[in-house]
């Protein structure tokens, strides 16, 4: 009886401490997008810039360059967002301004992997965001979404690709998109296919989930349902009253992506928030359309099942690690210093997790001591490629020029020293880590990755012109 009553205590505090640790980090992320648009806005009415009238010439030709580049498309991980919300602030902290023709798409923040995936497809091509028939009807969901007027890459096709980047979960988001193309699940695109994605680059992908969704509230049992007591019922509660009291001006400013269940109290009243504190509507119901269950070993291996690595596109991984096992003896975090500090016990309770013992484990050939090297989120062994349920093509390599020249249909990883927020939100936390990741994935996007003829960047263009001028 003590010693249960003892571990019971233990659990209650340590998901108090997370709690509040987790709530002072989002509240400062907040505050932080506040503070820098009031600091703006202020400067801009104090010291407002005397109106000039100046005309420039535009340079046709350079500005045609810019616009032939494939874009590269940045996509957002779990409670990310992207260009137009939090005011200034930057998911990528502002990696984005290090080439001429980078999106970056605002996504649902904890909507599933396959509604994410269709409100990008839209995102680019433009029109009604359309989550399918049937998979609506089977998550209580309304079919279509948020109208998105202007596409922001119209000509999208085989003849003109992306290069994505996807963060965490905006991984797995670009491989799903990418077999929804292969599939033609558009309706009204039918020439749709596996070739209009040239590239991706997962930094820190969740390519084949993590052991912290059962950490944080996923039974283990089932990769699905909710622990009564745990962090991610205080985040469902959360997101439940954030949703269903519906202040406008807060969900422009931030936003979770839930609006096609209609969960806003002027849709669903005092009777609907019920039901959905229930679980019996909206998406924590049994349906489970969110991105936590597509985030266990279990959920991961489903939309593994039916996702291919495609022979004409390039992908590359970074996997991101902060653990050590000194003498080869117990897997700890690799020092306190360079681990963020919501991260620190993260990643000490990854590397110390085990699978619960009188429940069949996720998969045949599963050890936990596989599963212990993390960085805080997600295990490193799961950000390297796709490996369950079955494992596809990959090479290790030490050094990003190991690769060249690159093959498609091969995952490239490399293994990085970095928690799993090093390269996002706080530039200054990287250093010059930060600048080696991002220049490196946008000079491969560009001069390494084509299935044509090398492209000529516009900044090349005019060396070669002025090269010419000069013989």
């Amino acid at each position: 009886m003590v010693p249960w009553l003892m571990v019971s205590a233990i659990q209650v505090a340590e998901l108090s401490v997370s709690s509040v640790v987790h709530m002072f980090y989002g509240l400062y992320i907040f505050s932080s997008a506040v503070a820098g648009d009031l600091t703006q806005s202020l400067s801009e009415s104090i010291f407002k810039p005397k109106s000039t009238i100046e005309v420039k010439q535009i340079d046709q030709e350079k500005t045609t360059d810019v616009n032939d580049l494939p874009p590269i498309v940045l996509v957002h991980g779990i409670f990310g967002f992207g260009k137009g919300r939090l005011g200034g602030l930057s998911y990528f902290a502002g990696a984005e301004k290090k080439d001429e023709r980078v999106l970056v798409p605002d996504l649902g923040s904890l909507t599933s992997v396959h509604d994410r995936a269709r409100e990008l497809f839209y995102y680019l091509k433009g029109g009604l965001v359309d989550y399918g028939e049937e998979h609506s009807k089977a998550c209580g969901h309304s079919q279509f979404g948020r109208f998105c007027e202007k596409g922001e890459y119209q000509e999208w096709d085989e003849d003109h690709p992306i290069h994505f980047v996807g963060h965490s979960a905006g991984a797995q988001v670009v491989r799903v998109l990418q077999q929804m193309l292969a599939d033609k699940m558009f309706e009204g695109y039918e020439n749709t296919n596996e070739n209009w994605v040239l590239s991706l680059t997962s930094l820190s992908g969740a390519l084949n989930g993590t052991t912290r969704t059962y950490i944080d509230g996923i039974q283990p049992e089932d990769g699905k349902s909710l622990k009564p007591i745990s962090l991610l019922q205080i985040c469902k509660l959360g997101v439940i009253m954030y949703d269903w009291i519906d202040i406008p001006w807060l969900k422009s400013y931030y936003n979770f992506g839930f609006d096609h269940f209609n969960m806003s109290r002027k849709k669903t009243g005092v009777r609907g928030l019920v039901d959905l504190l229930l679980g019996n509507a909206g998406p924590f119901a049994a349906c489970g359309d969110w991105i936590l269950p597509d985030l266990s070993i279990q959920g991961s291996m489903k939309l593994n099942a039916s996702l291919q690595t495609f022979p004409n596109t390039f992908y590359f991984s970074y996997a991101t690690k902060r653990t050590t096992k000194p003498l080869g003896m117990m897997t700890v975090p690799s020092g306190v210093m360079g681990i963020h500090p919501l991260l620190f016990i993260r990643v000490l309770q990854m590397s110390q997790w085990q699978f619960p013992r009188d429940i069949p484990l996720p998969y045949k050939g599963y050890r936990d001591e596989d599963w212990q090297d993390n960085d805080g989120a997600l295990n490193t062994i799961s950000m390297t490629h796709p490996r369950i349920p079955v494992e596809h093509s990959s090479l290790i390599l030490r050094s990003d020029s190991d690769c060249l020249p690159l093959q498609p249909g091969i995952w490239y990883y490399k293994i990085v020293e970095a928690d799993h927020i090093m390269f996002i939100i706080n530039r200054e936390r990287a250093g010059v880590e930060f600048d080696l990741i991002y220049d490196s994935i946008f000079e491969r996007c560009r001069k390494h990755v084509f299935r044509k003829a090398p492209q000529t960047l516009p900044n090349e263009a005019q060396h070669q012109e002025r090269g010419g001028q000069e013989e």
